[in-house]
């Protein structure tokens, strides 16, 4: 992976993710270069700089959006406002906790996202999920080739990680690639993650089959979903959450790990005690974050919350197809802890793809790489998602 900032692993790895979903290098580089200053994304002044330098981003595309929307050129107009909601989310995921600005700087991401989605008139439903008094907002993006006659099709439900949105997700690649395939997208923030935390205020439950569970009942109700064809996939910490809803909402077709994860605690544990010697983990973001995502008051705390975020004894209840991903040389979850997870899965059918460095995709996620594994996915997808399958 190259390195932006050499040594400092958060500012690369969202460059990188910022590049595979619609960012423009020239762009990112022109703001981001006075940032060499820094040696660490923890350094004082440093998470403040990238929020600014990337904030500028975000108002620099959403102005050109505007002249293009006042023209009447509302898909170049939409595609701007995408790219404003892209930078004003890699403004505030590196922001500390309670930072003065970080919920507007989300909001004004989630405004742009929406605003350039209906620009742009794309097939997506903004929609809440109804769970357990209240709701996990999602996007639902309609196939562009629905099946013949209207005969009810396949859905992937998509989970978040630890630090990314459903608007992410949808930036990704799946959109394009699935909905080509007539395969029907459910993007949702689940507790802990994007708006499920940020404005409603639910924090991460170890037992992600109750939003799994919400999920196929909604997707239930609607007459263009088939029921025996609705799979689930999660990326990087949704390596837990999908694996975790699969194994007990036995009713998802299929489910697909992009990226693994074994024993969530044990990584924490690690990356706590590296900090203690003034070492740094591979890290996406800061570490406070994940007491905001638990709710937790210390770094005690959620060490203790965390404990129970395993999948030994879970994955084996896995019975439906299975899909693992895992890059060699995944710097924030060993190669050896995706082997023990996929060895334990229950299924039948399963397989696991490791990507090396040679054929690329060897980092987290294939952050690297992202086109050398969506080809295995979707592929894989759309085999297992056949009728009568």
């Amino acid at each position: 992976m190259h390195e932006f900032f050499p040594g400092v692993y958060p500012w690369n790895l969202a460059i990188h993710l910022a590049l595979q979903m619609g960012g423009v290098l020239s762009e990112i580089e022109r703001e981001t270069q006075p940032l060499q200053r820094f040696r660490s994304a923890g350094e004082p002044g440093a998470a403040a700089a990238w929020m600014s330098a990337w904030a500028r981003m975000g108002d620099r595309a959403d102005a050109a959006a505007q002249k293009d929307l006042a023209a009447g050129h509302g898909r170049s107009g939409g595609k701007k406002l995408l790219r404003a909601s892209l930078y004003a989310f890699m403004a505030e995921r590196l922001m500390h906790v309670g930072q003065d600005g970080r919920r507007e700087l989300y909001q004004a991401g989630v405004t742009r996202f929406r605003s350039g989605i209906e620009a742009m008139r794309e097939p997506v439903e903004f929609v809440e999920i109804p769970y357990e008094g209240t709701t996990l907002p999602a996007l639902y993006v309609h196939p562009k080739t629905p099946p013949l006659g209207g005969a009810p099709g396949p859905c992937m439900v998509f989970f978040d990680g630890f630090d990314v949105n459903k608007e992410f997700l949808y930036y990704r690649g799946p959109r394009e690639e699935l909905v080509q395939r007539g395969v029907a997208l459910l993007c949702v923030d689940t507790p802990g993650v994007g708006a499920a935390l940020r404005l409603r205020g639910l924090h991460a439950v170890v037992d992600t089959e109750r939003a799994g569970k919400a999920c196929v009942d909604w997707l239930l109700q609607r007459r263009d979903v088939d029921a025996g064809r609705i799979g689930l996939m999660g990326v990087s910490l949704g390596g837990y959450y999908a694996p975790r809803a699969a194994a007990f909402e036995q009713r998802f077709a299929c489910c697909l790990a992009w990226g693994a994860q074994w024993d969530y605690q044990k990584i924490w544990l690690d990356r706590f005690e590296r900090l203690s010697r003034s070492v740094t983990p591979a890290l996406s973001v800061a570490s406070k974050h994940i007491e905001w995502v638990l709710n937790a008051s210390s770094q005690d705390d959620a060490i203790k919350r965390l404990a129970p975020f395993k999948l030994d004894g879970v994955v084996q209840k896995i019975t439906c197809p299975f899909l693992m991903l895992h890059g060699e040389g995944d710097e924030q979850i060993p190669l050896s802890e995706a082997q023990k997870c996929f060895d334990a899965v229950g299924s039948k059918q399963k397989t696991m793809k490791i990507f090396t460095r040679e054929e690329g995709g060897y980092h987290h996620c294939q952050i690297d790489n992202q086109s050398i594994c969506s080809a295995t996915m979707w592929d894989w997808l759309e085999q297992v998602l056949q009728p009568g399958r």
